[in-house]
């Protein structure tokens, strides 16, 4: 065993002692592609999403230095059929690009330092395959494959954290593919190489134009990920018997940590957080922790036209359209706010919907971070919303009509300028905006249907709260009167009435002329 050529079970074994999902039928699917056209995987996602603990996995499975079946013995890889035919049967090549990074002085000296210490321990194990000189990982790989036979699995942990960290060093990037480029870029030398190969990071790989650098990976991110989406994170069902399992609560696990779907799959949870939150029996925003606000708060700063506006209708609880293509999968080449809002949803800030093309702030979890960024130069007027919502939720529960009429005045009007529309669509970001720390006690749901129509924004309280359910109606150019009336005409409240005990009805009108929001707030009590 070494640290990088078969490195053993034991970080695998670490990791079953601990709060465990089994996410092993992943090594099936790469089980499939051993040996064939496909046999090259790159899978990116967040911090936070598990991505090391499936290199660990996948690392033991195929190790050939240690015996793994007690650890395995159970999961779901263990009554598949290709299980036993590569169990502990590969040479495996082990590269956490992070460690390097930690424990070399000089940047500029990773790429030589990472085929140094591989091939020093290719040597050791295999000390008539490879020439004393040799210096190229690749060659090394070859010359043992080529004289003994056996075939190597490659695992790159953080494939992309050199782009991460030498974010402006195009040489020692370009450096970097070229590395891969020799291990990667098939052909004969490969085939005889490499069985299969799984690298994880954050960022799919680097776009050269319309390019990508490594032509013959089969690529799986955040934007598209395919067959492997229920290995993103946690699925709803996984989270469930968590829940069952700790005696946590699931609602409270869905609104900190879910929010992120896809084709295949609708309900992603942050496993990482879902984790501590059972490890520590706490919801909370966990991801402070491993990651300040300030690196999200570069990003939505950036001066590009429309970004900020885009920001501000998500703050407010819409979804935004968002062009993904022209984004080069590094963290300097933007070009738009497109190219912005697209490597937030590789970062985990906002989750993608592949069929209406659109991004949102997935979960409470992630809102909070939101809130935390918009306090630099520029966001003042948001972070004065955020800081006196809580204010303005114990205003419409004490029936203060004016207070609330002024408070969303004073939103309204300071995000109307960066929003690209100005009409009921506006007044519904604006008012939500307004009352978001609300959302720590309510689910907000817009257009809910109830009764014999839509209400504009229904705020559903969250177990454990004794929150009167509220009714929002929204008008535009007529009165408070009238959307308080629609709201009794259309029966809104009977949809709630299974729910609740109290409800508040709360109705806002804004005069474009005028620009005056007027607010009638009723109480009534169900029985």
């Amino acid at each position: 065993m070494g640290l990088y050529l078969n490195p053993g079970n034991e970080a695998f074994r670490q990791i079953r002692r601990s709060v465990y999902v089994d996410k092993s039928e992943l090594i099936d699917f790469i089980n499939s592609t051993i040996e064939t056209p496909a046999k090259l995987t790159c899978f990116s996602r967040p911090r936070r999403f598990g991505k090391s603990f499936a290199a660990k996995m996948l690392s033991a499975y195929y190790d050939k230095s240690c015996d793994s079946r007690e650890l395995f013995q159970g999961l779901k890889i263990s009554g598949m059929d290709s299980y036993e035919e590569y169990l502990n049967k590969f040479d495996v090549i082990y590269l956490d690009i992070t460690r390097f990074i930690s424990t070399t002085t000089s940047l500029s000296e990773i790429v030589k330092r990472v085929q140094v210490s591989v091939i020093e321990e290719l040597r050791e194990a295999y000390p008539s395959c490879i020439r004393e000189k040799e210096e190229v990982f690749a060659d090394a790989l070859f010359a043992v494959s080529h004289n003994t036979g056996n075939k190597f699995i490659l695992i790159i942990d953080e494939w992309d954290a050199l782009f991460r960290e030498a974010k402006d060093d195009e040489k020692l990037q370009k450096e970097y593919v070229q590395l891969l480029r020799g291990l990667f870029k098939g052909g004969p030398s490969t085939d005889e190489t490499i069985a299969a190969a799984y690298m994880t990071g954050i960022l799919p790989i680097k776009k050269y134009g319309t390019e990508s650098a490594l032509t013959d990976f089969q690529e799986f991110t955040m934007t598209r990920p395919a067959k492997l989406a229920g290995y993103v994170g946690f699925t709803e069902a996984e989270v469930k018997e968590l829940c069952e399992k700790y005696h946590m609560d699931f609602e409270s696990m869905q609104t900190w940590y879910d929010g992120y779907s896809f084709d295949r799959i609708q309900h992603i949870y942050n496993p990482n957080s879902v984790m501590l939150s059972i490890r520590n029996e706490e919801f909370q925003n966990y991801w402070t922790a491993s990651e300040t606000y300030e690196s999200l708060k570069k990003y939505i700063e950036m001066d590009f036209d429309g970004l900020k506006g885009a920001i501000v209708s998500m703050l407010g609880g819409e979804a935004v359209r968002v062009k993904i293509s022209t984004f080069q999968n590094d963290m300097t080449s933007f070009h738009s706010k497109d190219d912005v809002l697209t490597l937030l949803i590789h970062l985990g800030y906002l989750a993608y919907d592949s069929n209406t093309r659109k991004a949102v702030i997935p979960n409470l979890e992630v809102a909070d971070a939101f809130g935390d960024a918009v306090s630099g130069e520029g966001w003042a007027y948001v972070a004065t919303a955020i800081q006196d919502s809580d204010d303005l939720l114990e205003a419409t529960l004490k029936g203060d009509c004016e207070k609330v009429a002024e408070a969303l005045e004073k939103t309204h009007e300071s995000v109307a300028s960066v929003l690209q529309y100005n009409n009921e669509t506006s007044l519904s970001a604006a008012v939500i905006l307004a009352y978001y720390t609300a959302r720590r006690y309510y689910e907000i749901v817009h257009e809910m249907p109830a009764g014999k129509g839509f209400a504009d924004l229904v705020f559903l309280p969250r177990r454990n709260t004794d929150s009167p359910a509220m009714i929002v109606e929204l008008k535009y150019d007529k009165d408070a009167d009238t959307a308080i009336r629609q709201i009794k005409e259309k029966r809104y409240d009977g949809k709630l009435r299974e729910y609740f005990g109290n409800l508040i009805m709360v109705g806002i009108n804004y005069d474009k002329n005028t620009r005056k929001h007027t607010c009638l707030i009723e109480m009534e009590r169900q029985t």
